[in-house]
């Protein structure tokens, strides 16, 4: 009976995985039970296992498979075996009721699709694939532009022989499968022409970090499988998943230009049905997803979560023809969302070293060791076991060397490649989408790879010392005290997020101006004033996708901003304004033109002072709308704004007026702005700016050097320079009695209370409302700060 050969996918559920496989199982379910939420899903229809098990025992190839199965278990060699499997099904017929069944289920789709012959895709879909406690990318084959009954037909052959993969046999011993208990379902699927389009892949969490409130999105021009196969470094986008239901928000928290250097499409004639060209420049330089779309995706993924409850991996694609969105693929992500949640592994490296290449970071550990390079297949035989593998792509038949390997580097890939899915489930780190490093890394040379930076990895020259943290993240005591982090790196600060803090106390604007951005924004707003031919050209370079430079600032700036906040929402994310000195601003590209030459930076133009001032007052403008943006466009609305370095109540006001032309009004839609309580002036007048600001945020290490007179640069007075002074002491304890006098929240951002126990004790027996630390700190804190607070209990009570 032909039922029981094939299944159209409409009449398939999340039950039926044990005859068409997870993959089938799960297109049939999302066309059944999501079509009411508007997700598009393209039709098609799946062979069952039994049709599987009917080829076999037509065939009689039982027996003769089992045979070669036996010469593995008796140490035989998995190429040979796999091959000489492959060879017998690719030499079998199709029993006529399969073949007609297949070629009735083709007729009918092209029949849904007002065709004579319809494109589609034929993709393996095994009865044991898919398992939560698996996910090995590319296990079986997939065959693309398929047309005519003749074409699926072939392609679903093939299809059965991949169950027979090296790869496959390899990893079913692993995982402990019987490999004559594995079935093999086609799924036959309606072509989206993304080939005149883009497509690509989808997680609706952090595929390195496991924060669940994200969703990434890679994109490509052209059909999907070079973004799978790391052919390509794609475009790569995040949104924030909380605030999609908000119809005025739209949140989307990065969007990084892939370069997309290839794309796939349809071959004509030949016995090719795709094939790979150049992209065009104009393509290369292009987003593949409008923003509007970048939302549709992210909201498709948070209901296709829903519905499974648990975390996706889904593969998307767009059609040329009708600009219409559909999902053609998705699976339960299978690593982070099976991480153990009770504790959190930190690497630091203990020493710098000279970076030689950069990429994605993927996971969060460092590896060190020597480069072993592979070219192709071929090179194989000759890696050794920890070298670090370094190569422009790997393919799904490296995963026996990929498991020998310390670390992996790649030319090509983004963070849903095959080299990236694979080394996260084996726990390895790597760096994918490098451009450069076999060209740059010879075999021999002794580097470090390091993923623990946060969103971009990096190679550094040498082995450099490292340590490997295990933070315990059960038994945390509840703190009176608000616990918060300091935060400068947005890549860095999804990495954090099962720490138990309470916002980001301190989110450094100047790491991301410096680091992502790396234009003076002066130098932005006065392009064609430059007379630095080599600045204009490093410039030009940078926003050559931007009309307009200023808006190069505002997208990157916002953006960084978003993602810390982001990362701890809906607690508060305060956000300092730039707090560079002269001397670094200058460094800035473009920079040295707008800058004056100081004696002094620490005390000159600096903080406060620059934002009404006619050199910087543009600058500022652009800091302020890179805010709003934040707050506004993309909901954050957790962001507050810091002034730093305010010596005057003068300065105060023009500060809150200067923000106050470019729609930053304190209290409007909840704005709170803080000021850095950090010159002696903020504690002599505390009342005073207590009127002006909704809170103050102590910066120890400034308030020191003014308030001892001490440089805090100074190696001859670092004896001097302490915190814990009685003095320094004294002056926070003054603010912190000013500030709740006029009901204003006060917490405190330096380094002090990680370093001295007794100096966190004294901030609690202060009553200080929050203290913000580096994060490798905020475990030890917790428990001090815990311990001091009942200490103030017990001495109250007596």
């Amino acid at each position: 009976m032909a039922e029981e050969y094939v299944i159209h996918f409409e009449e398939l559920s999340n039950e039926d995985g044990d005859k068409v496989g997870g993959k089938n199982a799960s297109l049939g379910e999302m066309i059944q039970a999501l079509q009411k939420e508007k997700i598009r899903v393209p039709l098609g229809f799946a062979t069952t296992a039994g049709a599987y098990w009917e080829f076999l025992e037509a065939n009689d190839l039982k027996g003769p498979i089992q045979e070669q199965i036996d010469k593995l278990h008796q140490g035989g060699d998995v190429e040979k075996v796999g091959k000489a499997i492959r060879k017998l099904f690719l030499k079998s017929e199709f029993p006529d009721e399969i073949a007609s069944a297949i070629r009735n289920a083709y007729g009918d789709l092209c029949r849904k699709y007002n065709t004579d012959e319809a494109d589609v895709a034929a993709r393996s879909s095994a009865t044991a694939e898919d398992l939560p406690n698996a996910s090995f990318a590319g296990q079986q084959e997939t065959y693309l532009n398929l047309t005519g009954d003749n074409e699926v037909l072939d392609a679903c052959r093939k299809c059965y022989a991949s169950l027979f993969t090296d790869r496959a046999i390899t990893y079913r011993k692993e995982k402990g499968f019987d490999h004559m208990k594995v079935a093999l379902s086609v799924g036959v699927q309606k072509m989206v022409r993304s080939d005149i389009a883009g497509s690509g892949v989808m997680f609706s969490l952090d595929t390195e970090t496991g924060f669940p409130d994200l969703v990434l999105i890679n994109a490509t021009w052209g059909l999907g499988e070079n973004v799978v196969q790391g052919t390509v470094t794609p475009d790569e986008y995040r949104v924030f998943k909380p605030l999609l239901d908000q119809s005025d928000a739209m949140p989307i928290i990065e969007k990084t230009l892939g370069d997309k250097e290839k794309k796939m499409v349809y071959a004509k004639g030949g016995n090719k049905t795709t094939k790979n060209i150049d992209t065009p420049k104009k393509e290369r330089r292009t987003f593949v997803l409008s923003d509007s779309e970048i939302l549709t995706l992210a909201k498709w993924a948070c209901k296709i979560e829903s519905h499974y409850e648990t975390p996706m991996d889904m593969e998307w694609a767009k059609d040329g023809k009708t600009d219409e969105l559909y999902i053609v693929q998705a699976r339960p992500e299978t690593v982070q969302s099976q991480k153990k949640k009770g504790s959190l592994k930190q690497y630091r490296l203990n020493e710098k070293g000279e970076k030689v290449v950069e990429g994605l970071s993927i996971g969060d550990a460092v590896a060190a060791g020597k480069v072993l390079a592979i070219k192709s297949a071929d090179d194989l035989e000759k890696f050794e076991e920890g070298s670090i593998l370094v190569t422009e792509m790997t393919d799904p038949d490296w995963v026996t060397i990929m498991k020998k390997a310390a670390g992996i580097i790649t030319d090509a890939g983004g963070r849903t490649c095959h080299a990236a899915i694979v080394s996260r489930e084996l726990g390895i780190p790597a760096i994918v989408g490098t451009g450069d490093a076999t060209e740059i890394l010879k075999d021999g040379d002794e580097i470090t790879l390091s993923c623990a930076e946060g969103d971009k990895g990096f190679v550094y020259k040498g082995i450099l010392d490292y340590d490997v943290l295990e933070v315990n993240l059960e038994d945390i005591p509840e703190t009176r005290t608000r616990i918060m982090m300091n935060m400068a790196s947005p890549g860095a600060a999804f990495r954090w997020w099962r720490l138990p803090c309470k916002g980001i106390g301190l989110a450094r604007m100047e790491f991301i101006i410096n680091n992502i951005i790396k234009i003076h924004p002066m130098a932005l707003l006065r392009y064609e004033d430059l007379e630095d031919k080599e600045a204009k050209k490093q410039i030009r370079e940078l926003t050559r996708n931007y009309k307009d430079k200023a808006q190069y600032f505002i997208d990157h700036l916002s953006r960084g901003i978003a993602k810390i906040a982001a990362s701890v929402h809906p607690h508060p994310t305060i956000v300092r304004m730039s707090d560079f000195k002269t001397n670094e601003y200058a460094d800035l590209i473009g920079g040295k033109a707008f800058e004056p030459e100081e004696n002094n930076p620490m005390l000159g133009f600096r903080g406060a002072a620059r934002y009404t001032s006619d050199r910087y007052r543009e600058g500022f403008a652009l800091e302020c709308m890179a805010i709003r943006q934040v707050r506004e466009a993309m909901g954050l609305t957790n962001v507050i704004v810091m002034i730093p370095f305010c010596r005057t109540i003068e300065e105060a006001d023009g500060v809150l007026a200067e923000m106050a032309k470019h729609g930053l009004i304190r209290g409007k839609d909840g704005l709170e702005v803080y000021v850095m309580c950090e010159i002696p002036a903020n504690v002599i007048l505390a009342d005073a700016f207590a009127e002006r600001f909704d809170g103050f945020s102590i910066g120890s290490n400034d308030l020191t050097q003014l308030i001892l007179g001490v440089d805090r640069d100074a190696s001859e007075l670092s004896h001097i320079f302490d915190e814990r002074n009685e003095a320094v002491k004294r002056a926070i304890r003054q603010v912190i009695e000013t500030a709740h006098e006029n009901d204003r929240k006060v917490g405190i951002c330096g380094q002090a209370p990680s370093d001295y126990p007794e100096f966190a004790a004294f901030l609690v027996e202060a009553g200080i409302d929050s203290i913000s630390l580096s994060p490798d700190s905020v475990m030890e804190i917790i428990g001090r700060v815990a311990e001091a607070e009942a200490t103030l209990r017990i001495h109250s009570s007596e």
